[in-house]
């Protein structure tokens, strides 16, 4: 794929014009400047790693400390030290979150309590639904928010696990070029320039490029990122903010391994081969657009109202040579293995799979009108809104065949010719829409007790489509998702809190190996109950703890007498109960610190399957850990030393539990130095990551049915240095 920058002139002019405004900043008398100041939203940086306020689990901007649900912000401060560049390293920063078949190359997903997000709604731009089948950027985003657990008011149908919120950099006086680099030859160059062009109107310009040098053979990539944030001050009371950006990106994906006859974990795993590579695999190309666009106005002191349209577009060339199964290799012939697993002597099939012009777009259109008043005694805070949310996706019937068998053992695979065959016409194969009326009342019963109750009302009509455009599915559902929660306050720096909620997700679809194969099952009804308590220790530290019951049906192919021998089913529960760790912020003058632990129990339950129950269900590891710290040596204020530590407990990887992948322990390691060159602020990042080079498995998770294993990343060293311009 080649990696053009199609908006190279819009990103000049923008530079042009934004630096234009800096000069004449500079130009400009102090009493001209002095208005200005309070714009730059210094304190948000100084503050680290703690984070005060979040945009989800209040129906809009709420402090942290009185949202009932447990919600971990990724603040810039973190996003710079640890220099993340995928969604599966940004996940490294909470314990509760884990990957989810997050292929190098690739678009990845990640799991919140246990649970897949779900791509289609599980992923938001300031609070507005974006595509998750994307490249997630973080060069201008200004924090990332966890929502952990059931998030129905929040977003209606959505995967009980949460919500991954991206919020973006808003306009300041703001002049920074990065420059970066890694142990493997990597380049990496971001821009971010802001200001404001006049008292009301602020402009702010993140763009990026990336060659990548991965540390799988035969797998580079490269990725182009641009994005403007607008902000315009509509007088006194109305406010208009437009995010817009546009990335593209190409890389091969790479295969993950399998189980060696679905029993197996392979042995010495390789991390930096390729498996099923062919020369004539291209990379995958992901050319995606998000837009926000936020009208907020004040009617008076007690009364808001807020109006927000989103807009994502994702369209993606997939091309894999992909390694999947051994239907074909005379190890697994007769059925002696199945075929949906690697071969008991490590052997399996490569498919030349091409499925260009994979749309997918998301749309959503919300209005919230919020308030507070009294009703004798009780003070209330209202918010009530409507939401439409429409999903769609087009593609062309994919190539999907069969061109050879290979070996793990295989330094390269042979050479096979790729399939003559070429994909078909597009046509649309889904068209969901989500319309919904939501709400929600704070009653403060006195100054320190407080009732949270509403829920949201969603109507699903969703259409499935087959290649060529005939429907073979129609789903129409109405559900009220209840939201209710008690908290007390009995002093200013403590929080506790109940709540019960209630989300609904999509069913799963069942793998082709099951008798019902491609179906896709029913909405799923999932509830929660969660206590929790928030202190803040000090002013810069705030500490969580979270216990929580999450229950919704499991879904799983079922082994019975059926031809395929599997079908697959909604049967029984599957319950998670966890207990939930957090600490963020300054622990002393030179310390920082971010830590998590998840503790969880998740079983599935009367599943009609004894086999499947009584032990921790597929890619759930029982206990992680995360802690990364930034102390800065009192000798020498400019350095500090970084360091972290992840850990994982054995993790099964099959649905009777009698394989899983071993526990593991990951540190990381690192330098900041802060200075100043000519005048102007210089800051200088070293990371290390997997600073023992550890060989571990990172994920046992699923992709449409079928279970996959990845190794972690070996050691990377990163290299990046800012200059304030």
């Amino acid at each position: 794929m080649t990696s053009k920058f199609p908006r190279t002139a819009l990103f000049l002019a923008l530079i042009s014009l934004v630096a234009a405004a800096h000069a004449q900043d500079d130009s400009a008398p102090p009493s001209q400047a002095t208005p200005l100041a309070p714009v730059h939203v210094q304190a948000d940086g100084n503050k680290g790693y703690q984070a005060d306020s979040s945009s989800l689990g209040g129906l809009g901007h709420a402090p942290l400390h009185d949202t009932p649900a447990a919600i971990v912000v990724i603040t810039r401060a973190q996003i710079d030290d640890r220099q993340p560049r995928s969604l599966s390293e940004l996940a490294h920063a909470d314990a509760a979150l884990g990957d989810n078949y997050a292929a190098v190359g690739y678009y990845q997903d990640i799991s919140i309590r246990g649970f897949a997000l779900d791509l289609a709604s599980g992923y938001r731009m300031n609070d507005l639904s974006i595509a998750g089948e994307q490249y997630l950027t973080l060069e201008d985003k200004q924090q990332v928010e966890i929502l952990k657990g059931l998030a129905g008011l929040e977003a209606g149908v959505v995967a009980p696990g949460g919500l991954v919120n991206y919020v973006s950099k808003r306009p300041a006086d703001v002049h920074s070029v990065t420059v970066g680099t890694d142990s493997r030859g990597s380049r990496y160059g971001a821009l971010d320039i802001g200001g404001w062009l006049s008292p009301d109107i602020g402009v702010r310009v993140n763009a990026a490029h990336e060659d990548m040098h991965s540390y799988v053979q035969h797998d580079p990539g490269r990725r182009n990122f641009i994005s403007l944030a607008a902000d315009w001050k509509i007088g006194s009371k109305a406010t208009l903010r437009l995010d817009t950006d546009y990335q593209t990106s190409g890389q091969r994906s790479v295969s993950g391994y399998q189980l060696l006859g679905g029993t197996v974990i392979p042995p010495n795993p390789s991390r930096n081969r390729m498996l099923g590579y062919e020369p004539w695999q291209q990379p995958v190309g992901i050319h995606a657009s998000n837009t926000t666009l936020r009208f907020d106005y004040a009617f008076n002191d007690q009364w808001t109202a807020q109006l927000s349209a989103g807009h994502s577009h994702v369209v993606i060339d997939d091309n894999v040579a992909f390694a999947y199964g051994c239907a074909y290799s005379p190890a697994c012939a007769n059925n002696a293995s199945p075929g949906w697993f690697f071969a008991p002597n490590g052997d399996y099939d490569v498919y030349d799979y091409r499925s260009p012009n994979d749309t997918r777009q998301n749309d959503e259109v919300r209005a919230v009108l919020k308030g507070s008043f009294d009703t004798g005694m009780l003070g209330h805070e209202l918010s009530l809104g409507a939401s439409t949310f429409q999903r769609t996706l087009n593609q062309r019937p994919y190539v999907y065949d069969y061109v050879g068998t290979a070996n793990i053992g295989e330094v390269n695979p042979p050479y096979f010719a790729p399939s003559p065959n070429q994909p078909g016409t597009p046509a649309r194969a889904l068209d969901s829409w989500q319309r919904s009326l939501f709400g929600l009342d704070r009653v403060h019963l006195d100054p320190h007790w407080q009732l949270l109750a509403g829920g949201r009302y969603v109507r699903l009509d969703e259409s499935a489509f087959d290649d060529t455009g005939v429907l073979q599915r129609h789903t129409v559902q109405d559900r009220f998702l209840p939201q209710a929660a008690v908290m007390w306050q009995p002093t200013a720096p403590l929080t506790a809190y109940v709540s019960y909620s209630e989300s609904l997700s999509l069913g799963g679809q069942a793998p082709w190996w099951a008798t019902n194969g491609s179906a896709v099952l029913a909405p799923l009804l999932a509830r929660q109950v969660e206590a929790g308590v928030k202190y803040a220790w000090t002013p810069a530290l705030n500490l969580q703890v979270a216990l929580y019951r999450i229950r919704q049906p499991y879904q799983f192919a079922q082994p019975d007498n059926s031809v395929a021998g599997f079908t697959f089913v909604q049967h029984g529960n599957e319950v998670h109960t966890g207990l939930e760790l957090n600490a963020a912020g300054q622990v002393t003058g030179n310390l920082q610190l971010s830590a998590s632990a998840n503790l969880i129990r998740a079983r599935a339950e009367d599943t009609g399957t004894p086999a499947y129950e009584g032990h921790q269900v597929v890619n759930v590891p029982r206990l992680r850990t995360s802690v990364f710290a930034d102390y800065r040596l009192p000798f020498a204020q400019q350095l500090s030393l970084l360091g972290g530590w992840r850990y994982a407990s054995p993790n099964t990887a099959t649905p009777n539990g009698l394989v899983r992948v071993p526990a593991y322990h990951v540190f990381d390691a690192g330098l900041k130095y802060v200075s100043q060159w000519q005048g102007h602020a210089l800051t200088l990042h070293l990371n290390i990551d997997n600073l023992f080079n550890h060989l571990y498995w990172r994920d046992t998770g699923s992709s449409g049915g079928d279970s996959y294993l990845f190794p972690g990343a070996p050691r990377l060293a990163r290299l990046s240095l800012t200059y304030e311009l």
